[in-house]
């Protein structure tokens, strides 16, 4: 288990600004398309960047809204869910994909660049390649924050913690070794009862 250290946290985005990252994307060409897809499944899902790259059409289950994800932190297997809204934009990434003559061999969220040049039709993308992509969408989304794919899984814990969801459901959906771990995690990102201490009544005389 990592430790927590004294590092500052990460950054959280609000749905307004994960929102505009999607259609930062753009729905012209099929990279935007893609990338949206991925953005709203990293969100949506709360999937780390690995887990998401990793992602094959049999890890889909969209008529009951689930991911299954073989690989995740410590090699463990879990069952996740995927908001609708995100399902939507993910679906739409889908449909296009298989329009292109992609199949069930070829990761969810692969290369489409042809040429002896890249060979990139069909692979896994790189983390790399999101890694580099995100601060650029957010700059065109004209969001300040560091924009990084850690970032959409504390999006989503804080979003859950604000709809006073069970610890224990949230430790399942991100994929935390125990609930303690997913509690610190929270307070960290999101002490809600610290802010509503705080915020309960002015204190200048």
């Amino acid at each position: 288990m990592a430790k927590l250290g004294n590092s500052r946290p990460g950054e959280v985005y609000t749905p307004e600004e994960i929102s505009k990252l999607i259609k930062s994307c753009g729905n012209r060409y099929p990279t935007g398309i893609r990338n949206a897809g991925l953005i709203a499944v990293l969100y949506g899902a709360g999937l780390r960047i690995n887990e998401a790259l990793d992602l094959v059409l049999s890890d889909l289950d969209l008529e009951q809204g689930l991911i299954r994800v073989k690989h995740g932190k410590g090699d463990k297997y879990r069952t996740c869910s995927i908001s609708p809204d995100c399902q939507a934009v993910l679906q739409t990434w889908l449909e296009r994909r298989k329009a292109m003559g992609f199949n069930g061999r070829e990761p969810v969220f692969c290369g489409i660049t042809k040429g002896n040049k890249f060979k990139a039709w069909g692979t896994r993308l790189k983390d790399a390649y999101v890694r580099a992509m995100l601060p650029r969408l957010g700059k065109k989304a004209g969001i300040e924050k560091r924009i990084h794919a850690h970032g959409f899984r504390h999006s989503l814990a804080t979003e859950l913690a604000k709809e006073n969801q069970d610890l224990r459901t949230i430790s399942a959906q991100l994929g935390h070794s125990s609930v303690a771990v997913t509690d610190r995690y929270i307070q960290r990102i999101a002490p809600t009862e610290l802010v509503v201490a705080m915020r309960s009544k002015n204190r200048l005389g």
